[in-house]
């Protein structure tokens, strides 16, 4: 039996890590400043309420598509001076904060919207490589501590940009301007989120140096190198009867969508799931391209991406499904929170009331409670991880979230759903970092991006599906109780946390 040589990565310092986790602090506060007042944009400038959920949408198909893309060419990507993945940061960061410079300026509807997709597809440029930059520079037992501060940076970057508007309003600024101007306490945030965004990841990158792609084909064993995993060894047969079944049930899908709402014009079905059924049509057009330019030996990066698609490792695909039904509950949380609370606190669905609004503040401030938490929590989970293992760590914290979700119905007390919060933080600090950890221990070192970019489908393809059935659940079968929906995501993370007793870690 040949002995399986492994040559070890160097055990970075704690300094090390933090300097190459500070760039997350930016790309949280851009995504933070984003979830926080985009909505808020949209009105302003004249949205309908039933509207905004179809102009978010661009947000999770910008990520569902540039996340590969990025992750692809940031594996072929080396330059001695600026590394493999640090020029997608800069390149990203330097978008972004253009565009959150420009974002709060638009003075039109469809502005909004094209700069929310243009500040999306910026941050991903830089999130994407950030995730696989841990697993370039680590060892695996340091992942788990590399990840966890990601968190902490993430948790500190959700708290400050959610409540920067606020305290701005606090020291002066106007909170309120004329129709169809965007007030300065958002303007201002935004333009302190532009610079924030710019040098944390500016700080990481000059404080970080890369390893070059031949160290890191010396840092895995000798039975990885053996392995070409460049090779495409998908035939293109299996890419046109896979794309062609994509394809066909996309397109029926799509129609049948399209009778039924235009028969049912009382109850139609949300528009939202267009996005779903041509999603799947398109995944299909796209396995068929890849077939034609492999069946004539056209050798691209559509072609290498559909084949990793098909290539999953065990681990990943394991994950996967543990990943649907975390960000699904999760979803389940961010939609709902407000109308759940105001009617089981409340007892009230008046959404101009005072108590409606109440709630609604009061949620805020809940949200930054659980970040908060997510970030001091991120020091427990390595810890939790050596007593335990990654997956038995990542089912505790799960655990907690789910009941957390759970008590939303039985705690009537708002200040109690502070101890909700630190449940659902918890999970949420593990969410951050576990999935990633576990992940990397299955990847070869030359797919590590693009594998962590086709792992965002997992997050993505929830919150499509989130956004379109959750509605329906809470309309027709909890009769317009939105605490039952949480109630449901409670459950739905609990299942999440029993799956990963299915992960094995290669």
């Amino acid at each position: 039996m040949s002995q399986l040589i492994t040559v070890k990565k160097p055990i970075l310092s704690l300094p090390q890590i933090i300097n190459m986790s500070v760039g997350f602090l930016g790309i949280q506060f851009g995504f933070g400043l984003q979830n926080a007042n985009v909505s808020r944009i949209f009105q302003s400038l004249g949205a309908k309420i039933d509207d905004i959920p179809i102009l978010w949408i661009a947000a999770p198909l910008t990520g569902l598509i540039m996340q590969p893309v990025i992750g692809h060419l940031s594996d072929k990507t080396w330059s001695p001076k600026w590394g493999r993945r640090r020029p997608f940061f800069l390149i990203g960061a330097i978008l972004a904060s253009l565009a959150l410079i420009f974002f709060p300026n638009v003075w039109a509807l469809w502005m909004a919207a094209i700069m929310l997709w243009l500040l999306d597809a910026s941050i991903n440029i830089s999130m994407e490589p950030f995730r696989a930059f841990v697993g370039d520079m680590l060892p695996d037992e340091q992942r788990t501590s590399g990840f966890a501060m990601q968190s902490f940076f993430i948790g500190i970057g959700a708290v400050v940009s959610s409540i920067l508007p606020f305290l701005l309003t606090k020291f002066g600024v106007a909170n309120e301007a004329a129709a169809g101007v965007i007030p300065d306490s958002v303007k201002i945030s935004f333009y302190v989120g532009a610079a924030v965004f710019f040098l944390s990841v500016a700080y990481t990158v000059f404080t970080t140096k890369e390893y070059s792609p031949a160290e890191l084909k010396s840092f895995e064993s000798v039975e990885s190198q053996q392995i070409d995993h460049s090779i495409i060894s998908t035939p293109a047969k299996s890419f046109y009867n896979k794309g062609f079944i994509w394809l066909t049930t996309g397109s029926i899908l799509s129609l049948l969508l399209y009778y039924y709402n235009g028969s049912n014009k009382e109850m139609p079905l949300e528009k939202e799931l267009y996005v779903l059924t041509l999603g799947i049509a398109s995944f299909g057009l796209i396995q068929l391209l890849a077939g034609f330019f492999w069946k004539n030996n056209k050798k691209n990066g559509l072609v290498e991406v559909v084949n990793d698609l098909y290539k999953m490792p065990d681990t990943m695909k394991q994950l996967a499904v543990v990943q649907f039904f975390t960000w699904f509950a999760l979803f389940s949380m961010w939609i709902y929170a407000t109308p759940a609370l105001a009617q089981n606190i409340s007892n009230t669905t008046d959404t101009s009331s005072p108590a409606y609004n109440e709630i609604g503040n009061w949620v805020g401030v809940l949200f930054g409670f659980y970040n908060g938490f997510a970030a001091l929590f991120a020091f427990l989970l390595p810890v939790l991880a050596k007593k335990t293992s990654r997956p038995t760590t990542h089912l505790i914290c799960l655990v907690a979230g789910g009941i957390g979700l759970i008590s939303f119905f039985v705690f009537k007390d708002k200040y109690l759903l502070i101890i909700s919060m630190a449940g659902i933080g918890l999970a949420w600090s593990s969410i951050l970092s576990m999935p990633y950890s576990m992940l990397t221990a299955s990847l070869p070192s030359n797919k590590m991006g693009v594998y962590m970019g086709i792992f965002n489908f997992f997050i993505v393809i929830p919150q499509i599906l989130a956004a379109t059935l959750l509605g329906f659940f809470t309309k027709h079968l909890f009769h317009g109780n939105a605490i039952y929906t949480l109630v449901l995501g409670g459950c739905l993370m609990i299942v999440a946390a029993l799956l990963t007793l299915r992960i094995k870690i290669k």
